[in-house]
């Protein structure tokens, strides 16, 4: 039995990523801010719904021991909580974006090492995005060249870099990062874009499913590893 966390898996890729995790056998925790919608959420999925707010160390620390408490370790951690913070650029929204999207793989990646390290194969993922490759921004053949999200594409850079740190000092831990593809959540809503969440949670739900032998450390979409 695989014991798994999503976070923000009440709606978007976490919770078709949650449904396609399922259906392979894993005993998959929804992590959501707001409970109504993650029970509701968990609920309709066949999960189990647990409050976690990735911006309130509290509520990560509550929501781990919640997990340590009913299954004693975790197998998979997916990282998939996170902000356009588009819009304005100031301190305020980059203090948000930072928060949710950088220092939140902080917070929940270090109050699930001690349940992770109990596990016969854990595996992290982080959902990222190319928009944070330095490779990929300044590459004009590519979409994220014109993306006017400075301050999303700076937490994700961030985000990616984490997780190749984490790799480093965690060798017992496969931890990747993941490039979904463009895809239609309430996230792009405002530029109108992007494909269905079922395809792009099967590029997560393939690092999410890593054997002993898989890589970590890396940055990778559906094609394989992204330059950044």
């Amino acid at each position: 039995m695989t014991i798994t966390l999503i976070t923000g898996a009440n709606k978007g890729i976490g919770h078709e990523t949650a449904r396609q995790l399922l259906a392979l056998g894993h005993v998959v925790y929804v992590g959501a801010r707001d409970a109504g919608r993650g029970e509701k959420a968990a609920a309709a999925l066949g999960a189990r719904f647990v409050r976690l707010d990735v911006t309130d160390d509290a509520s990560v620390a509550a929501a781990l021991a919640e997990i340590d408490a009913a299954e004693g370790r975790l197998d998979v951690l997916v990282n998939n909580a996170g902000i356009l913070a588009h819009g304005a650029v100031d301190g305020p929204t980059a203090l948000r974006a930072f928060d949710t999207n950088a220092v939140g793989v902080v917070r929940v990646t270090e109050a699930a090492l001690p349940l992770l390290r109990r596990s016969a194969n854990p595996v992290v993922v982080t959902v990222s995005s190319s928009a944070g490759s330095f490779w990929a921004v300044t590459n004009p053949e590519r979409p994220e060249y014109g993306l006017p999200l400075a301050l999303y594409s700076a937490s994700k850079a961030a985000a990616t870099m984490l997780t190749v740190q984490y790799a480093k000092s965690e060798p017992g831990i496969r931890f990747n990062a993941v490039e979904p593809g463009t895809t239609a959540t309430d996230l792009t809503a405002a530029f109108g874009v992007g494909r269905p969440a079922e395809e792009s949670a099967r590029v997560v739900v393939r690092l999410a499913t890593l054997g002993p032998d898989g890589p970590t450390g890396t940055f990778q979409d559906e094609n394989g590893v992204v330059p950044w």
